[in-house]
């Protein structure tokens, strides 16, 4: 959309003879896209925020008074994708119409690497929610925070990723953070969870978080074989035929497992009754995929690496609302997990930042000396 305003507006003034109107209206073309491109990037911060925050306390909340359909959950957070053809529509009217429609729709190709990742999607949602079902929201949250560990190992494997030492810092440390919360798994535990029940709901989300980092690496991967230009409306449609596929993943587990018909009956035990059980339901597939749509447009707009800091930024905003909201316990342990996550966020971060200001200096050197 900027690159159209831009071809707009140069044209106009090529027209112009008036060199003083030309540099006036020449600003207005620069500053117009960096206004465009700031307002989407605080708008999908919010998303992602609204997202990251309320997402995990609806499924507790879900969980704590009468929910129990592992495979419903995982529904819930992807079967809200048809929100993301707003967006699509919107940007869709707004293209550049001199340009061929094959430069906005994303590749066959790319599609079917989504459905694939989807899938992976849809059994990640499962197991997250199984842990979530036996874990206070801010231990969930701790642990999903070690995807970063996994998604440096399978990076290091699948795409040749190198690793620094702030990378090793940061895996060290945060798996030290993990190892304070399984030690503390008898006082962290919630009313009416056995130990065995914890410690299935501690290593499942463990898991959850290393088949995260597959998923990850893998759009990674897929955005490299496009053999397009990743443009933020592609991204959507990956991202909306992403979570078709692991919606329809997860409904197929729902269906093997009868908990679309289990609905009714579940609805009338929820603690809050019928009315609150469905608003819950209606809520997580809201806030779902305003994350998701939240993080898409972080990345479009800055970097992956500034949706890691958003993320980090996040956690303990999120552990701080589950405490208020479900009267978690906070021992010293959890905060000094709390501590070593956000160590080796920062760590992993300013690494990555450190290396791609290296490569940038280096690209810059090589291009000047020819």
């Amino acid at each position: 959309m900027g690159i159209k305003i831009d071809i707009i507006e140069e044209g106009d003034l090529t027209k112009a003879n008036d060199r003083s109107n030309e540099d006036e209206d020449s600003t207005k073309v620069k500053s117009a896209p960096k206004v465009m491109k700031w307002g989407l990037l605080l708008l999908s911060c919010i998303l992602n925020f609204s997202g990251m925050t309320g997402g995990p306390i609806l499924l507790r909340l879900y969980f704590l008074h009468g929910g129990n359909r592992k495979w419903l959950s995982s529904w819930l957070q992807m079967a809200g994708f048809p929100i993301l053809i707003i967006p699509l529509m919107i940007l869709y009217c707004q293209r550049d119409r001199s340009l061929p429609n094959i430069s906005f729709f994303a590749s066959r190709k790319l599609l079917f690497y989504a459905t694939i990742i989807g899938a992976a999607q849809g059994v990640d949602n499962f197991l997250y929610c199984y842990g979530l079902s036996f874990l206070p929201v801010s231990t969930s949250s701790l642990l999903v925070a070690t995807q970063l560990i996994f998604t440096s190992f399978v990076s290091f494997i699948w795409v040749k990723q190198k690793f620094t030492h702030y990378t090793v810092n940061a895996i060290i440390v945060m798996t030290m953070g993990s190892i304070l919360l399984g030690i503390r798994r008898a006082g962290d535990r919630p009313p009416g969870v056995t130990t065995s029940q914890y410690l299935q709901g501690f290593f499942i989300t463990i898991a959850a978080a290393a088949f995260v980092a597959f998923i990850l690496v893998g759009t990674q991967v897929a955005y490299a074989k496009a053999n397009q230009a990743v443009t933020y409306p592609i991204v959507l449609q990956f991202q909306l035929c992403l979570a078709l596929s692991a919606t329809v993943t997860c409904t197929i587990g729902s269906l093997i497992n009868k908990e679309f018909s289990a609905i009714q009956s579940e609805a009338s035990e929820f603690d809050f009754g019928a009315k609150t059980y469905y608003l819950v339901l209606v809520l997580n597939m809201i806030v779902w995929q305003l994350m998701f749509i939240g993080r898409v447009g972080i990345i479009f707009c800055a970097s992956s690496l500034f949706a890691s800091v958003t993320s980090a930024t996040f956690l303990p905003i999120t552990q701080t609302a589950a405490v208020i909201t479900f009267h978690e316990n906070f021992p010293a342990e959890k905060g000094m997990a709390l501590a070593l996550t956000l160590w080796g966020f920062t760590s992993y971060i300013y690494g990555s930042y450190m290396t791609e200001r290296r490569i940038k200096s280096l690209t810059q050197l090589t291009s000047n000396s020819k």
